[in-house]
């Protein structure tokens, strides 16, 4: 019931709450990147949803507005990611207007993060199990590590919360996720002993 229904309409509910109750922040955003840098506010990207659908996904221009890889990993530091940029990406604030996307129903709150679409090809069997669900704000992979683990780690945590979602695993991966933005990703990297 949870995962056919209530999952969904939980996203919608909360999506549409959230949009109300965070417009000033976004008009505060808008006019500190246009102040930092040329470019537009939004950054849109192409990204692989459910069953394969591609959609395109809502973020806040974080970098100087030139052309680049697109499927680069963008690390702390980065020397294209501008003043405000760094700060947005350190608080997540850039992923907010993803928002729109879950009330759109391309994506929900809880889900594996949607990748480029050029990535399918390599999916792996773990891979392959992500495209069963709404890709998410945030997911298992993301409070256990993120972009710091390997695309193969990544897809066993996805997989994994493919094989056990619930109401229950989405509440504690929206909790981590909070507190992630509060500390800093680095402080939940899982050590290997590799």
């Amino acid at each position: 019931m949870y995962n056919k229904i209530l999952k969904r309409l939980f996203d919608l509910i909360l999506s549409t709450m959230v949009i109300l109750f965070l417009f000033p922040v976004f008009i505060i955003t808008f006019i500190l990147v246009k102040l930092d840098s040329k470019g537009p506010f939004f950054f849109f990207q192409e990204r692989l949803g459910k069953e394969g659908s591609v959609f395109k996904v809502f973020k806040i221009r974080t970098m100087t507005d030139k052309p680049r890889v697109a499927n680069r990993e963008i690390l702390s530091g980065d020397s294209e990611v501008t003043r405000v940029g760094a700060v947005l990406r350190r608080l997540k604030i850039d992923e907010l207007p993803q928002i729109i996307n879950i009330w759109k129903g391309d994506m929900s709150f809880v889900g594996p993060r949607p990748c480029l679409p050029e990535l399918k090809k390599e999916f792996d069997e773990n891979g392959k199990e992500r495209l069963k669900v709404r890709p998410g704000l945030s997911g298992l992979a993301q409070i256990n590590g993120n972009i710091y683990l390997s695309w193969s780690e990544r897809w066993e945590y996805d997989a994994e919360y493919v094989k056990n979602h619930s109401f229950l695993l989405d509440l504690k991966i929206i909790f981590k996720t909070f507190l992630i933005v509060i500390f800093g990703e680095e402080k939940f990297i899982k050590k290997t002993d590799a």
